[in-house]
C-alpha cells in the first residue's frame, strides 16, 4: 500500500508531465495568422489580433518549474526537469541541451535556496524568479552568440520573458488553489524524513 505522501509525491509529477505535454501540444500547433486574406479588412482590430499572434507567448513550463521547485522541492527531481525540457527542446528545434541545462542550474539554483526563501514574502520571490529568467535569457543568446548562430531579434525574446513574469504570479496562484501546492513548513520533513 502506497502512504499518502508517496502519492502525492507521484500524482504531481505525474500532473508536471501531462502539463508539459499540453504546452508543447499548443506550442507544436500551427497557430498563427499568416495568410494574407486574415486581414484584407482595413479594421484596426484585426490587425492587433495578427500582431498579437505573431507574439510569442509566456514559458509555462518555466514558471511552472520555478514555482514548484520554490514550494515542493521534491515534487521535482533533477532528472524529470531535464527529462522534460530535453525533450521540449528536440521537439521545438533548438539547440538540444542548452536550455535543458540553464533550465537545470536555474531550478537547481533556486532548490539550493528554499530554506531561505521559505519565510520571504511573495514580491522577493517573484523578483528573484525575474531575475533567474532575465539571467537565463542573456546566458542563452550569449552561448547563440559565441558559435555565431542565427537567433531572433532581443526584442522577440524579451517579449517572452516579460509575459513570462507576468504570468508568474497566475501560475503560482493556480498551483496553490488547484493543486493546494504550498511553500513547506519549518521542520516539515519529504516522504524520507527528509527536512524540506
Amino acid at each position: 500500500m502506497i502512504d499518502g505522501v508517496t502519492r502525492e509525491v507521484w500524482l504531481h509529477r505525474i500532473v508536471f508531465v501531462v502539463l508539459a505535454a499540453l504546452f508543447l501540444f499548443f506550442r507544436l500547433l500551427p497557430m498563427g495568422l499568416s495568410a494574407p486574406s486574415a486581414c484584407a479588412s482595413a479594421d484596426s482590430w484585426c490587425r492587433v489580433f495578427a500582431w498579437l499572434a505573431r507574439m510569442p507567448g509566456p514559458d509555462l513550463l518555466l514558471c511552472i518549474v520555478f514555482a514548484w521547485t520554490m514550494r515542493r522541492p521534491d515534487y521535482l527531481p533533477v532528472a524529470l526537469i531535464a527529462a522534460v525540457v530535453l525533450i521540449e527542446d528536440l521537439l521545438l528545434l533548438r539547440p538540444p541541451g542548452l536550455w535543458t541545462a540553464l533550465v537545470v542550474i536555474a531550478s537547481e539554483f533556486i532548490r539550493s535556496r528554499v530554506a531561505l526563501t521559505r519565510e520571504l514574502n511573495f514580491a522577493v520571490e517573484w523578483l528573484l524568479v525575474s531575475a533567474m529568467m532575465v539571467a537565463m535569457l542573456i546566458l542563452y543568446r550569449l552561448a547563440f552568440g559565441l558559435v555565431l548562430l542565427p537567433q531572433p531579434p532581443f526584442g522577440f525574446a524579451m517579449v517572452q520573458i516579460v509575459w513570462s513574469i507576468l504570468c508568474y504570479p497566475v501560475v503560482v496562484f493556480l498551483s496553490r488553489v488547484v493543486l493546494d501546492l504550498y511553500k513547506p513548513g519549518m521542520g516539515e520533513v519529504d516522504a524520507h524524513g527528509r527536512r524540506l
